[in-house]
Formats: C-alpha cells, sequence, structure tokens
C-alpha cells in the first residue's frame, strides 16, 4: 500500500459527483503564481474550485523564465483557441512568509543545498523568499517587463502570513507600459 491509497479513497468520493469543466477562460479570470509549500492550498486559502484558475506553483512562487513562458502561452490560447479579446486574465503573484526558500539567504547553507542539489547557487538563490514584500514586488516587475508578457495581462502581488491566515495585497493589478507578445520564449 503506498501512501498515496487513503487520497485515492478520497478520489472515488469525489469522482461520484465529479462534473468536468469544459476548456475556456478561468471563470475568475485569474493566473495565481504560488510556491509548492504544502502550507498552501491556493483552493482554501483563496476559496477557488476546478475551472476559476490556473495556479503555477514552483520553491519560493518566483517568477522564472518558465514561468514567464506558461503565462506567454496561456494568453496565446485565449486569444488563439478561445477568440478572447481585450484583458484576458490577472497574473497575481503569491509568495508567503516563513517560507522555507528563506533559508537560501544564508551563504552557507545556499553552498550546502547547491552540494547536496546539484542546483547551481545562482539558481537556487533566484529562489530565495526570505522578505516576501520585497521578492513579490521584484516577480510583479520581473513580469511586466519580460517582453513576453502580453499587454492584455494585468499583474498584481501578495502576501500569505502563514501565522494569520490573511492575504495582503502589495502591488495593485498593472498592464505592461508597453505592449508585449503571446509568443513563447524559445531560449
Amino acid at each position: 500500500m503506498t501512501r498515496l491509497a487513503p487520497l485515492l479513497h478520497h478520489n472515488e468520493q469525489f469522482a461520484r459527483d465529479h462534473t468536468p469543466v469544459p476548456l475556456g477562460l478561468p471563470t475568475a479570470r485569474l493566473v495565481l503564481v504560488t510556491c509548492v509549500d504544502h502550507r498552501i492550498d491556493p483552493a482554501t486559502v483563496l476559496g477557488l474550485r476546478p475551472g476559476d484558475a490556473p495556479v503555477i506553483r514552483n520553491a519560493g512562487g518566483r517568477v522564472t523564465p518558465s514561468v514567464i513562458n506558461d503565462i506567454a502561452y496561456l494568453a496565446f490560447l485565449a486569444e488563439s483557441l478561445l477568440g478572447a479579446t481585450g484583458p484576458l486574465f490577472e497574473v497575481a503573484v503569491l509568495h508567503h512568509t516563513q517560507c522555507g526558500t528563506g533559508f537560501l539567504a544564508d551563504p552557507e547553507f545556499l553552498r550546502q543545498a547547491a552540494r547536496a542539489t546539484g542546483v547551481a547557487e545562482t539558481v537556487l538563490s533566484a529562489s530565495e523568499v526570505a522578505d516576501p514584500d520585497r521578492t513579490v514586488r521584484e516577480d510583479v516587475e520581473r513580469l511586466l517587463t519580460s517582453p513576453l508578457t502580453p499587454a492584455t495581462v494585468s499583474v498584481s502581488g501578495h502576501v500569505y502570513d502563514l501565522e494569520t491566515g490573511r492575504v495582503t495585497t502589495t502591488t495593485d493589478a498593472r498592464y505592461p507600459e508597453r505592449g508585449g507578445t503571446t509568443g513563447v520564449r524559445t531560449e
């Protein structure tokens, strides 16, 4: 028996009442970028249901080239396959307090993590979230200034406080100041 077995039992219960969600724009017109931390369940914290919003998760919830590519692709799908026009969706970047990537701010821990994982220190360091108010603002700017972020996509920044359960907005939704493309990075 695997550790997934009890969850598969829950899945059987879920499948009994399941109604598939057709392909379309997310009903919340939102794409959420957040951390892989198991203490954060975006569906629970924000009340999301299937079909409401794609959730992109990585260590620290950082905006990486891969995240930017995913957002560009989602915008392309919305425009090309679904015929969406005008404002497509908001990308909400959500960092959190007490993030495990905060340990990467310690140079010795960073060196040890790089040796143990085989991941370059520069790559690991880029995922660090010791000050979520600062890093979420940095990531919002990274998205807003990327040439791959379409002008039809707004970006906002938020911080989830693990102690209180509250999400606060650090950066209101804004659109890129110059037009982007909806192409996917090939590098």
